[in-house]
């Protein structure tokens, strides 16, 4: 019998990380991955126990590549926005994939350096714990939110439209505001939902 072929943690994550991509955070399975990776099923629980273990593989895979370098010193909204706009960047590459960021965030060195340097941050601005701990988990909340309803819920999707043409009497600002929905980019959307939540910070 030939010896089974070794394969690295990176590999299981670019295989779990490829059927995500191609058939949704539904489709990931330990059959599914084997499978990616022309290797029996039982063959993978060789290299993890279960689904749960190749989650916390494809979570650091994509948020490795994150940015938590702290910014330089400067107003606290301009710096937790660099911060927020690095996760944001690297998140939205694979938008299937962030439902699991809050599962596995203490299981991922990217994520919780990520949080640590935003924590640092927000302590040499002067919040205090318990003030930190809230918006480390708003922000994270944000973005997570942020990118999903882009790629899930988009303002230029069919949804808008149907909005937009109920019935103008029984939801007079909803239909407004889904007319006025189609000029305002995924970008500006963003940055002005960021903004409100760093308003509310820096008071």
């Amino acid at each position: 019998m030939p010896r089974p072929r070794s394969l690295t943690p990176d590999q299981l994550a670019v295989a779990a990380l490829a059927v995500i991509d191609r058939e949704g955070l539904a489709g990931l399975s330990m059959r599914a991955v084997a499978a990616e990776l022309g290797i029996s099923t039982m063959a993978l629980y060789r290299y993890v126990e279960d689904r749960g273990e190749l989650e916390a593989l494809v979570v650091e895979l994509v948020l490795s590549r994150v940015d938590s370098t702290p910014p330089p010193p400067g107003p606290l909204q301009d710096r937790v926005t660099t911060l927020t706009v690095r996760l944001r960047d690297t998140a939205a590459a694979h938008p299937a994939l962030l439902p699991l960021t809050f599962t596995h965030r203490h299981r991922s060195p990217s994520v919780l350096r990520w949080g640590e340097t935003l924590l640092g941050v927000l302590t040499e601005a002067g919040l205090g714990p318990e003030e930190r701990i809230i918006a480390l988990r708003a922000l994270l909340a944000y973005v997570i939110g942020a990118v999903q309803q882009e790629h899930l819920g988009a303002l230029s999707g069919a949804g808008t439209a149907a909005i937009a043409d109920l019935p103008a009497d029984a939801f007079p600002y909803l239909t407004e505001a889904a007319r006025g929905a189609g000029s305002l980019t995924p970008d500006r959307e963003f940055h002005g939902g960021l903004a409100l939540l760093l308003a509310g910070l820096a008071g």
